[in-house]
């Protein structure tokens, strides 16, 4: 590793959990973030500055005024501008030794296997169910895990879903779920999008116990946390 790169990620290098091994994984891994709203913004800088080699990000939204209060990747002049080619300019600003891959399109049935097949973890940034249902019925199909996250309000949770026994369908086997509320205050996706973001560096890196099987909650009104066993 030279110098640069040394300097770079310092202060992560010396956590026995990363070390050099674990930053040369981080480095060759490829992720993909479906969605860089409010969830997807925190997502997409935490693993840029972890230094992943290779992040894709799909979203066909356009930049507006009222995602400003929480999609921290995104200013006032780009309203009315493709997220995703904000999105990676501001990744390419922020790490330049990182490939930044930008898909202006919405996910979908039809496009979901050719993306994911291009990488090794698929992490959510999305708030809808049906986009999930997709995300992971095409994850459990290729193998790939799955970092799910949601929010509402002030409460969000967490799971690592298709890499053990529990896929998104487990959680809920009801395909006509409702459309989540959009109700949301700006730390919220912040402190979920991060907890999904640790989740990455663990999957890649090898330690700790990621949320595999399980999912965790928190109530921000309370600061309840809680992580169970999905059956």
């Amino acid at each position: 590793m030279n110098y640069e790169l040394t300097k770079r990620y310092e202060r992560q290098l010396i956590l026995p959990e990363i070390g050099e091994k674990g930053q040369e994984r981080l480095a060759a891994a490829r992720v993909l973030i479906v969605g860089v709203g409010g969830l997807g913004s925190p997502i997409a800088i935490y693993l840029a500055g972890a230094g992943v080699g290779t992040i894709g990000m799909v979203d066909d939204d356009v930049v507006s005024i009222s995602n400003l209060q929480r999609q921290v990747l995104y200013e006032e002049a780009q309203v009315g501008m493709p997220k995703v080619l904000c999105a990676r300019q501001r990744l390419q600003a922020l790490n330049s030794e990182i490939t930044v891959l930008a898909y202006n399109e919405r996910l979908n049935a039809a496009n979901a296997r050719e993306l994911f097949s291009q990488y090794d973890i698929v992490v959510d940034g999305t708030d809808n169910f049906p986009t999930r249902y997709i995300i992971s019925d095409v994850c459990a199909e290729l193998g790939k895990p799955y970092v799910y996250g949601a929010i509402c309000g002030l409460e969000g949770q967490v799971a690592v879903l298709c890499k053990g026994k529990a896929t998104y369908r487990t959680l809920f086997p009801d395909g006509g779920m409702p459309q989540q509320g959009k109700q949301v205050v700006g730390v919220t996706p912040a402190i979920v999008g991060g907890v999904e973001a640790s989740q990455v560096l663990q999957l890649v890196c090898g330690y700790g116990k990621p949320l595999v099987d399980r999912i965790w909650t928190i109530d921000l009104r309370t600061m309840q946390s809680f992580t169970i066993d999905i059956q």
